[in-house]
């Protein structure tokens, strides 16, 4: 990415700022140094409104660095504080699309799991729950379409661990395509297809809920996949 990025907006208002993510740009600072969502929509807030001095943007959540779609920043402090309330109290959906290597066994289910992070390495594992610094990992799966091997996977995340999808699919024998991290040798080589799809909570300051959605890349794995017509309001 160069200086000449231009963010692309889904939606924005006085109190927050609604963005499609770009996959393999950080969502926020990291010991890369490299360019991330929230310095460049720092940056972009302060060419639009000729803002002096430090800009403020309050990063409400995060995704990780392969994974693309809807992300929402918070532009005041309130708003930063009511969202984060929010998520903290479960009010916060957010939906996923991920074509997985495999079909798994059941076509819809909850996985549970206790995952615990290597810092070292930057890798998540399954562990016991009584393992030392494990944390619960909770998600909704529902199987959308199948074809030749692959599944289209629609995930809801009830936590919001790292690596949470990639790590749990792959525990059950059925890796996200591109995830050779995770997956191994049953996965595919390739861009990691997770998709942050469906970003849903209750405005900070209208108090009315919004929901905001944006489609996956129409490439490889996707397009083979009819993903337009479940990427659709409720």
């Amino acid at each position: 990415m160069s200086n000449a990025y231009e963010p692309v907006i889904l939606y924005e208002d006085n109190h927050i700022l609604v963005v499609l993510k770009e996959q393999n740009v950080a969502s926020c600072p990291d010991e890369t140094g490299d360019e991330n969502m929230l310095g460049l929509l720092k940056e972009y807030i302060r060419v639009k409104y000729a803002k002096k001095g430090n800009v403020y943007l309050g990063l409400v959540h995060r995704l990780d660095r392969p994974t693309g779609g809807v992300m929402v920043f918070a532009k005041t402090g309130k708003a930063a504080s009511r969202l984060s309330a929010q998520m903290r109290e479960g009010d916060f959906a957010k939906k996923y699309l991920a074509v997985l290597c495999g079909v798994p066994e059941k076509r819809s289910g909850r996985l549970t799991h206790f995952l615990k992070k290597n810092a070292v390495n930057n890798t998540v594992y399954i562990s016991t729950q009584a393992a030392e610094g494990a944390k619960e990992a909770v998600l909704d799966y529902n199987i959308l379409e199948e074809k030749g091997g692959f599944s289209l996977a629609e995930i809801k995340l009830h936590t919001g661990r790292s690596h949470q999808i990639r790590v749990q699919m792959a525990g059950i024998g059925c890796p996200v395509f591109g995830d050779v991290k995770y997956g191994e040798d049953k996965a595919v080589r390739g861009k990691l297809a997770l998709w942050a799809y469906s970003l849903s909570f209750t405005h900070p300051v209208l108090k009315e809920r919004v929901r905001f959605m944006a489609e996956p890349p129409a490439e490889l794995p996707w397009k083979n996949f009819s993903v337009s017509s479940f990427v659709k309001p409720e």
